[in-house]
């Protein structure tokens, strides 16, 4: 890394440096084949696990690893340096586990949690559909109250994990509004479509849901009857600030990359990064990689606070990922007619930075909350 972070405690400055050993020695020499031939890496996730990296943010008594969100946040952007796909699932399956950590019953905690966060089942997260993206509110899944159970119909679009997945945290509608389930791969009518074939993270299979009478016992609905938009919500500004680690990551490993491209491709006699015009692109590409880091880890440290911080994510998912798109473009664009080619990382990167301008809701969603918070923070303030 051209930058090193920072970590506030020598127990999570050693959970850094595992994590780049894993990195370094497990993920990489896999992420390019996997890439390239579009493969879901399950056994990469339980190795995460198994080394108690998805369970980071959530409490030791369930199996978690206690740790605060801005050390959890510098693990997934390690992670995402060199395995965008594994990182971007690794952010879906905690924020999948959200619901369950943050409203469950003791019961509900104590009988799926340890698994759930140890890696044994890998989670995913519905709540789009196909015409309700960025209106979640919109959405026309359905959970009729059958007796002891709940009849779900209905279909889930650009579900990370897809088909791959061992249980699905869902958004349905009912009476009483929308309300949370948490629904087992296994359920009888519950079905995957064809995996959606995207331009980048070809290793995280991405595919709608299909609900057709899906029946699953009541004690499998988190939190109150119509309180799951309420939970979607309040997750996803936890997960928005998992995408901007990603993100960060992302744009840190294809600075890297252009960085010992430069140093050791020669122009006119001397390292192309001795010209002043590529060597200004490059630290316009670290200070957007810096920039990127301290926004999202501000953020962190307000949420590990206990303050208010919702705005706070939405603009380190804005600022994370247009910075990761600047900087992926400035990457190929560093290494010429190299980097256009798929010898090099930085073409992969750069169709990565792509969609992390669209998922947690898109960058314009995220500027439509800034300002409604804006807004809302100054009404009747006028000096």
């Amino acid at each position: 890394m051209t930058a090193r972070r920072t970590l506030p405690t020598p127990e999570a400055r050693d959970l850094l440096a595992l994590t780049r050993e894993i990195c370094s020695k497990e993920l990489a020499p896999r992420s390019a084949e996997a890439e390239a031939t579009g493969t879901f890496p399950r056994e990469v996730f339980r190795l995460l696990g198994q080394a108690g990296l998805l369970s980071l943010p959530y409490p030791e008594e369930f199996g978690g690893g206690g740790q605060p969100y801005e050390v959890y946040l510098q693990v997934l952007e390690e992670i995402g340096s060199v395995w965008s796909s594994v990182g971007v699932g690794a952010s879906v399956h905690v924020l999948s586990c959200f619901g369950l950590a943050e409203f469950g019953t003791d019961e509900q905690r104590a009988a799926w949690l340890p698994d759930m966060l140890g890696g044994d089942l890998l989670g995913a997260y519905c709540l789009s559909e196909a015409h309700a993206g960025s209106d979640p509110a919109a959405m026309l899944t359905t959970a009729r109250r059958d007796g002891d159970a709940y009849v779900l119909n209905g279909a889930k679009a650009w579900t990370t994990h897809g088909g791959q997945a061992d249980f699905y945290k869902v958004m349905a509608r009912e009476e009483a509004g929308i309300s949370c389930f948490l629904v087992p791969a296994d359920a009888e009518g519950l079905s995957a479509d064809p995996p959606e074939q995207k331009m980048g993270l070809m290793g995280s299979t991405t595919a709608t849901m299909r609900f057709e009478n899906v029946r699953i016992p009541v004690e499998r609905r988190l939190g109150a009857e119509g309180e799951g938009l309420r939970i979607a919500l309040k997750g996803l500004d936890s997960g928005r600030l998992g995408i901007a680690a990603v993100a960060t990551g992302l744009a840190q490993g294809a600075l890297d990359t252009a960085v010992a491209y430069a140093r050791e491709r020669e122009a006119f006699g001397k390292a192309i990064i001795d010209h002043q015009g590529l060597a200004f692109v490059l630290a316009d590409m670290e200070a957007a990689v810096q920039s990127a880091r301290a926004t999202y880890l501000h953020a962190a440290r307000l949420r590990d606070l206990g303050q208010p911080f919702g705005r706070e994510a939405s603009i380190a998912k804005l600022i994370c990922t247009d910075n990761a798109m600047k900087v992926t473009t400035d990457a190929v664009q560093v290494l010429g007619g190299a980097g256009y080619t798929k010898d090099w990382p930085v073409e992969r990167y750069m169709r990565e930075a792509k969609v992390m301008q669209i998922f947690e809701g898109t960058n314009q969603i995220q500027r439509l909350v800034i300002s409604r918070s804006l807004a809302k923070d100054n009404a009747g303030q006028i000096n």
